[in-house]
């Protein structure tokens, strides 16, 4: 249960940072919040952050990388890096959807501004989702269910997000200008390669019960 937990916040965290610019009350959060603090060991060295108005943090360093990471220089869909005219689908045919809908799981677009639902941002959502409803699970004891969900995960994971993340996060890894963004790449890479090794070792250990 606790395994899940943190998988459950690891998840939301990410998202939300991949996902739209920070606004004051999640850079308080990440600065103010010890355990999230030590995901980013870059950032908490990092001089600004401790020195500067959050507000003008924000205007002036944080918010304009995470524009040229998502929009300028890196784009953050996975259409882009798996079709062969890199083009991002936006509409119903992208593959992401049909998975979501069986699941469930609706994109807030408006909330979200993203274009299309194969962002980065939102795949680590919905795996946030399916986290989510495995916890309800364990918690009302239907292990049936739990393994159906992990199983889910895994397939996601194989399928979506594994076949594509990984290049998107060491680019922006390389092309971050900030130590927050820094960070998140290397968090959300570490996390997403162990998450998949997580989910590979309890199916198998289910399977051989």
């Amino acid at each position: 249960m606790q395994q899940t937990q943190a998988r459950v916040n690891i998840y939301a965290l990410l998202s939300r940072i991949l996902m739209q610019e920070l606004d004051v009350e999640m850079l308080k959060m990440i600065k103010e919040d010890k355990n999230i603090l030590d995901f980013f060991p870059t950032l908490k060295g990092w001089e600004p952050l401790n020195e500067m108005q959050e507000d003008k943090l924000l205007a002036e360093y944080i918010n304009p990388d995470f524009v040229n990471l998502t929009i300028l220089h890196l784009i953050p869909y996975e259409s882009f890096y798996v079709r062969d005219d890199q083009m991002i689908e936006t509409g119903g045919a992208n593959p992401v959807t049909d998975m979501y809908s069986a699941y469930n799981f609706m994109v807030d677009y408006e909330a979200s501004r993203t274009v299309s639902s194969d962002h980065i941002g939102i795949e680590f959502e919905f795996m946030h989702h399916l986290c989510l409803a495995e916890s309800k699970a364990l918690e009302e004891g239907e292990m049936i269910s739990v393994a159906q969900i992990r199983a889910v995960q895994l397939e996601f994971l194989q399928k979506h997000l594994v076949k594509w993340a990984p290049l998107y996060l060491i680019n922006m890894k390389y092309e971050a200008r900030t130590p927050l963004y820094y960070d998140a790449a290397e968090m959300a890479l570490e996390f997403l390669l162990s998450d998949h090794e997580y989910l590979v070792d309890e199916i198998k250990q289910r399977e051989m019960i």
